[in-house]
């Protein structure tokens, strides 16, 4: 994470809530001098004295910044200074979250809300699919498609184990959720292949279909016969590497690597299975 004066500012402004002689909005929660020394030492920073409450905020960051654990110390602090619970209303802490992001992001980080608390991660794990993903998922209301994805991009780098399952999760809450709203039964068992399967047929997905354009006929069929194999590797990679099933002594650990290609790969294939179900339904979102 590369830190800019201008996150650090956004930082000061969020938990100082600003000079206390302007008229001006607050961004942040206002907080007296000792106010913000007990917020610095709760998060584990050393109180820098440098004059009055600003000054003396921003002398504090600034150290901060040369300690070896700076980065993980920075992000806990803007995880705290965000925290939904410190404010009165939504729309303040919105406004909160915007004003930090504009900043964050621009060095390569976002913060946003998961599991109950702010999380601060690098923005990379947002591709452009899972962004979409993620919006068609809020749109239609599939809200266990949108907890599998959040939980695999929060715990691709930390937890990959944790990050294949839910990558897998996503897939099998993406069938469910289609199958329902289609009004079809769910299948008798419930892994994810019988669930692909039960969704193939209704979106005409086979690879095996014969009323495709000759001219294309034969790479459709066989980008059809990858989305077979991929949702299939998906699953098996969550039954040999992911922490559904538990964990032997010694078993091969996967890294971020693998979680991020599997979570991507699981959400292409996701908004796939959804544009195809928005086409056949009618029911098409336009994402802006």
């Amino acid at each position: 994470m590369r830190v800019s004066p201008q996150v650090i500012e956004g930082i000061v402004q969020i938990i100082s809530g600003g000079s206390g002689f302007s008229d001006a909005p607050r961004i942040g929660i206002y907080r007296t001098g000792p106010e913000i020394d007990g917020f610095l030492q709760a998060c584990g920073a050393e109180v820098v004295r440098d004059g009055s409450r600003l000054p003396t905020l921003r002398a504090s960051l600034q150290r901060v910044l040369e300690r070896p654990d700076a980065i993980q110390l920075l992000i806990n602090i803007i995880e705290v200074a965000s925290n939904p619970a410190d404010f009165d209303d939504e729309a303040h802490h919105k406004r909160v979250v915007d004003y930090l992001n504009i900043r964050l992001i621009a060095n390569g980080m976002v913060l946003r809300y998961f599991n109950g608390r702010m999380q601060c991660a690098p923005s990379n794990q947002s591709a452009q699919v899972t962004s979409d993903l993620a919006q068609r998922a809020s749109v239609f209301k599939f809200d266990t498609v949108q907890a599998d994805l959040d939980r695999a991009l929060a715990n691709a780098q930390n937890d990959p184990e944790d990050a294949v399952t839910s990558a897998s999760s996503l897939l099998e809450s993406m069938c469910r959720s289609i199958l329902i709203e289609m009004q079809l039964p769910l299948p008798e068992r419930r892994d994810l292949q019988s669930l692909y399967k039960a969704v193939r047929e209704p979106l005409n997905l086979s690879a095996d279909r014969d009323n495709l354009p000759a001219e294309i006929s034969n790479d459709v069929r066989s980008i059809l016969g990858g989305l077979n194999t991929i949702i299939q590797s998906v699953g098996a990679l969550r039954t040999h590497a992911g922490d559904a099933h538990g964990r032997e002594r010694g078993h091969a650990k996967i890294d971020g690597r693998i979680a991020r290609l599997a979570i991507h790969t699981a959400s292409a294939a996701s908004l796939f299975l959804l544009e195809t179900w928005e086409k056949r339904t009618g029911r098409a979102l336009t994402v802006h």
